[in-house]
């Protein structure tokens, strides 16, 4: 943070290349199939076809915008779809046996052309690398490549919905996967939407997924936890993204209650010491403390009911996104979205929960940003100030009137 201005860290945009674009980055032996899928691929999503979907991979453009809008770097999720896959990854239903392999050649493309784009702005941006989970030993491999490439973003966890086929997120075997995340130091991130069953398509579907989508995202919280996955890898970080954060506090309740008790009947001749058995020895500490130790949430576009509980959930665990290029997302109004959600809220805290918690997570050099937020972020007295009136054409859910906490 400067003296007058905060230096802005978006912890969740999107990005991805435009579909032929990722070509030059498969293995030319999947060319043929690549020209296959391209002539015959329609692409169900309005945005993409848009005029603004270039915002995805027009550098100088993204920069451009996102500086208007106050922000001054980026940790860069995936949005456009990568080859081979039905729809968005964030989105698609798991792969067949027959499918995986080209799957996973077009999530590696996709990691090798985000690792040029965050090259094309040093020091502005964190991509974050996908892998699939059907194949922990190639998983271990490209997230070292993506260490060794610079993808400082870390590792994109997909879900295993009911009926993925594949091992909950509790089982053992993925410790390969967390052990190498901790050596190298790289974020493990869980985004909304990653993890839930197919619902279908009719309206009543439609509202289903809205409602249910972000607790099938955290469910990744409470199967590492109590899979002991930061027992045995201390090292490991855990963000969650685009969840909301209002649930954190009354969650985290919940899983100590669940844990205390399962724990202590595990010694005792109840119902509850059958559940228990073993737990307490896999675990490690309760659930509250690992949050404390290891995990952050991605606060995306932060509404103001959710401000009050930052001290339960940990100033120094929240990172604000704005969900570019997203509808949902804050711009071009992020500085009237921040006026909205954070007026009054402690400068020093408020530097934390803007830009500098996501500094320390994702790496990026604060001495390197601090002089560009120095003419392109928002100020201290204009953030400090009440938004009266949200933009009448803001489409960002942060501007909602009489939202409340979500039960998750």
């Amino acid at each position: 943070m400067n003296d007058d201005r905060y230096t802005v860290i978006s912890a969740d945009c999107h990005a991805g290349a435009d579909l032929l674009d990722y070509r030059p980055y498969l293995d030319r032996r999947h060319h043929d199939d690549f020209d296959v899928w391209a002539a015959t691929y329609v692409n169900p999503y309005e945005d993409l076809l848009a005029d603004a979907a270039d915002r995805n991979w027009n550098s100088e453009r993204r920069l451009a915008e996102l500086e208007a809008d106050g922000i001054v770097a980026e940790v860069i999720f995936p949005n456009t779809i990568p080859p081979f896959f039905p729809s968005g990854s964030l989105m698609a239903p798991p792969p067949t046996a027959e499918d995986f392999r080209r799957r996973w050649a077009g999530l590696r493309a996709h990691n090798r052309w985000l690792a040029d784009f965050c090259a094309a702005a040093p020091g502005r941006r964190a991509g974050v690398f996908q892998i699939l989970l059907g194949d922990v030993e190639e998983a271990v491999k490209e997230i070292r490549w993506a260490a060794s490439a610079g993808l400082k973003g870390g590792l994109m966890l997909p879900g295993t919905p009911p009926g993925s086929g594949l091992p909950e997120l509790h089982s053992p075997v993925y410790d390969p996967i967390w052990a190498a995340c901790a050596e190298l130091g790289l974020p493990v991130n869980h985004h909304a939407g990653s993890a839930s069953p197919p619902l279908g398509e009719e309206p009543a579907a439609r509202a289903v997924f809205m409602v249910e989508t972000t607790w099938f995202s955290h469910r990744a919280l409470w199967h590492l936890v109590f899979g002991g996955a930061f027992r045995r890898h201390p090292e490991l970080r855990l963000v969650l993204t685009e969840q909301g954060s209002g649930w954190i506090p009354g969650v985290l309740g919940m899983l100590d209650y669940y844990h205390g008790r399962l724990v202590a009947a595990s010694k005792a001749d109840t119902a509850e010491a059958r559940f228990g058995t073993g737990l307490a020895a896999g675990m490690g500490a309760p659930p509250s403390q690992v949050w404390r130790e290891n995990c952050f949430v991605g606060a995306s576009f932060m509404r103001p009911h959710e401000v009050p509980l930052r001290d339960r959930i940990g100033v120094d665990k929240i990172m604000w996104g704005s969900d570019y290029p997203h509808d949902e997302g804050t711009h071009p109004y992020t500085r009237e979205a921040l006026r909205f959600a954070y007026a009054g809220v402690a400068r020093e805290e408020l530097a934390a929960m803007l830009g500098g918690n996501a500094a320390r997570v994702y790496g990026f050099d604060l001495a390197l940003l601090d002089p560009i937020a120095a003419k392109a972020g928002p100020t201290v007295t204009e953030v400090a100030e009440p938004l009266p009136k949200p933009p009448a054409d803001a489409t960002s859910p942060v501007f909602a009137r009489g939202a409340s906490l979500r039960v998750w």
